[in-house]
């Protein structure tokens, strides 16, 4: 047994959960195993349970061996201060901690065909997948029913966020689209840092810029924390001199979320897909409207068809030339992102608010 294995089981519930008890033999009940915490902190979060008669909500923190709550010093730690459940395979040592919280011990809750075909998969010899011999036992069918329900279940959950955020937008979709599709251009790293820059950019003022490119990429560098130096080539001097301009005109607020480069490939550095961005916004207008009224898939892809300004030829940064020369146009991997993670969830979500079927159907 090792923690990554016990936090599977207990994530995806793979244990019997009749008469289940603390080591003090309480009755446990579990109602919500809580949300898996990928940052520091404890295992699961907003967990609910009954103890006895009891209902209690926290935090849940998992380990092989009880004594691994001291080893690893969590009783000093006040993030552990609201754990409700103490989950263990083998309670080796009672805990004294100032916090008191139950311990449940489920090395005798697993199934043991369940730990025999893990060890089997885990320990087997080096193919693609180690599970790829079982794949076969599902149909095409099962495997295309699958696929449809995690993309439905996804479409929904993207939907809800989505039209909460059409509450702070007051149900202007426009608002909602330009934000959507800032983050979708900031990937997986600078998605966040791209949100704020859109929620600090309103789109009444890219309307009102759109014609020239120039301005809105002082915009948008400017406001992603960018142009906050001097540099040595004109075209972002130029850039940092029309946004001090245009932050002025506009009162605009600065974004605090700060863009990373670190650890990507250079086509993906923030600068490269900001001016990607500011092209899209320059040759299409309307472009929610054009989005939603879109009767085909290749009208749509005809519409992220854009290429960065000429400056970006022979650069990826401000300032530093590279020795690779080529246009930097938006890749097909990186339309198929923007499409699955940003375009199709908000004309799905806008035909669950507008009660379209046809339109979900469209984004299905």
């Amino acid at each position: 047994m090792n923690e990554k294995l016990l936090q599977f089981i207990w994530r995806y519930q793979y244990f019997h959960f009749t008469n289940l008890e603390s080591t003090n033999e309480e009755k446990i009940t579990i109602l919500n195993p809580g949300q898996y915490n990928v940052q520091q902190g404890p295992d699961f979060l907003e967990a609910k349970i009954k103890l006895g008669e009891t209902t209690l909500v926290g935090n849940i923190e998992l380990h092989v061996k009880a004594s691994d709550w001291d080893l690893h010093q969590h009783s000093d730690d006040i993030q552990y201060g609201n754990i409700i459940l103490h989950v263990v395979w083998k309670n080796d040592k009672p805990i004294n901690s100032v916090y008191p919280f139950a311990t449940l011990e489920l090395q005798n809750h697993v199934s043991k065909i369940l730990l025999e075909r893990y060890d089997f998969l885990y320990n087997r010899p080096t193919k693609f997948v180690a599970c790829q011999d079982y794949l076969p036992v599902l149909s095409e069918l099962s495997w295309i029913n699958w696929k449809e329900r995690l993309g439905m279940e996804r479409l929904k959950r993207k939907s809800v966020a989505i039209l909460d955020n059409l509450q702070y937008y007051k149900s202007d979709w426009a608002s909602v689209f330009w934000e959507e599709i800032a983050a979708g251009f900031g990937i997986k790293t600078n998605a966040e840092a791209f949100r704020q820059m859109a929620r600090t950019v309103p789109v009444a003022i890219v309307r009102r810029q759109r014609e020239r490119l120039d301005i809105l990429e002082a915009l948008l560098f400017g406001q992603a924390g960018l142009l906050n130096r001097d540099f040595g080539d004109d075209y972002p001097n130029t850039l940092k001199k029309e946004f001090q301009y245009l932050r002025q005109k506009y009162q605009l607020k600065t974004s605090t979320v700060p863009v990373a480069f670190l650890r990507m490939h250079p086509r993906n550095f923030p600068t490269i897909r900001l001016a990607q961005l500011a092209q899209l916004l320059h040759v299409s207008a309307h472009l929610f409207t054009k989005i939603i009224e879109a009767d085909s898939l290749q009208y749509v892809l005809e519409l992220l068809d854009v290429t960065a300004s000429d400056y970006w030829n022979d650069h990826f940064v401000f300032d530093k030339k590279s020795a690779q020369v080529s246009p930097k146009k938006l890749g097909n991997s990186m339309v198929d992102i923007l499409l699955i993670n940003c375009i199709v969830p908000v004309v799905f979500a806008y035909g669950d608010y507008r009660q379209d079927d046809a339109m979900q159907e469209k984004a299905l």
